[in-house]
């Protein structure tokens, strides 16, 4: 019986490659990953327990026990970490909205898990209780889609691509006069690095350095990044200046013209880079480029991350706005529904 069981990750397992195989920057991999890992982790738990072998019985019990305390305590443990982190992160990069993300969301938590010991719905009228329904099965929802992004956005650091690239696109971000701050020099570097690796086997890519000019800066992005590169020992006529883009989807949108131009026609291999948080959310513009491209990420200060991946989910969320209106109308929606059907029933 058990033996049989094992179908469920076998098959999950298969699904998920298939889909990851094909194409890594589609959320849908974190998705299929997490049922594979949950159902594998599952069975091995299951095995584990029902076996003749005392041992791995007592095994058995430290992920369970691991999992409990997660269930418990990790909700809280969360929250702290968000609230120490957000407050480090204001002091070192100052008070801007952007830089609230993540003691908001710490507070959101506590205040979650506040009213999951108050139980307000218990104080509500039945009919209340049914649209509060709505708004539970909403957040399992949002839930849901989080972790699916997290686990794509981790299967997405693994990418290696080959040592056999004709281009190479630095995607660029606000410069503060001509002079490229450590964020934007982190992903130069990181072209820099991997131009430096192929050189030593093959003919070096080009570099795009893609990035316009906003109306505070001095030079465009791709002047400036241009500039460090040449300045880091990187030949001129292996540097390209797109200039025109103001968001990562022109990014790739005009790099890929230059690209398509330069290479006549011809079959062309190509990678990005950004930095490591933005990695993901890059990925899926590439994609709906038509960029046929995966990217490299360069290191991000460990306090600046959570932060900065709260504001990419709530970017890849805004992506997919059409979806996620339409599920979130579905939701609400149905308790609506079971509410205006109740009154008349009545």
């Amino acid at each position: 019986m058990i033996l049989a069981l094992w179908i469920v990750p076998l098959v999950t397992l298969v699904i998920f490659l298939w889909f990851y195989l094909r194409d890594p920057r589609r959320i849908i991999n974190g998705f299929l990953f997490n049922i594979f890992a949950l159902s594998a982790g599952g069975m091995c738990i299951l095995a584990a327990i029902t076996s003749d072998i005392p041992i791995l019985r007592i095994l058995a019990i430290f992920p369970v026990i691991l999992i409990f305390l997660v269930l418990l305590f990790g909700g809280f443990a969360l929250a702290i970490l968000l609230l120490i982190n957000g407050r480090i992160l204001i002091k070192k990069e100052g008070r801007k909205f952007s830089n609230y993300l993540a003691l908001l969301l710490g507070i959101c938590i506590l205040a979650y898990i506040v009213l999951s010991f108050i139980q307000p719905v218990s104080y509500m009228p039945w009919w209340a209780q049914i649209l509060y329904s709505g708004v539970t099965v909403l957040l399992f929802y949002f839930f849901i889609d989080l972790s699916s992004f997290l686990s794509a956005y981790f299967l997405y650091q693994f990418n290696r691509p080959k040592l056999n690239q004709n281009f190479i696109v630095v995607l660029g971000s606000r410069v503060i006069g001509r002079r490229v701050p450590p964020l934007l020099a982190n992903r130069i570097n990181k072209a820099i690095e991997f131009y430096h690796r192929q050189e030593a086997v093959t003919t070096p890519p080009k570099i795009i350095f893609s990035g316009g000019k906003g109306s505070d800066e001095q030079v465009s992005e791709a002047e400036a990044m241009q500039a460090y590169a040449l300045d880091k020992g990187i030949p001129i006529e292996d540097t390209i200046q797109e200039n025109r883009s103001t968001n990562t989807y022109e990014n790739m949108l005009f790099s890929k013209q230059i690209m398509d131009d330069l290479s006549g026609g011809s079959r062309y291999n190509s990678i990005f880079t950004t930095n490591n948080f933005h990695l993901f959310r890059a990925g899926m513009y590439a994609r709906l480029a038509g960029l046929p491209s995966q990217g490299i990420g360069a290191k991000t200060a460990l306090y600046y991350w959570p932060n900065a991946m709260i504001r990419e989910y709530v970017a890849v969320v805004v992506m997919n706005k059409k979806r996620h209106s339409i599920v979130s109308g579905i939701l609400l929606g149905i308790p609506v529904i079971v509410l205006m059907f109740t009154f008349f029933v009545r």
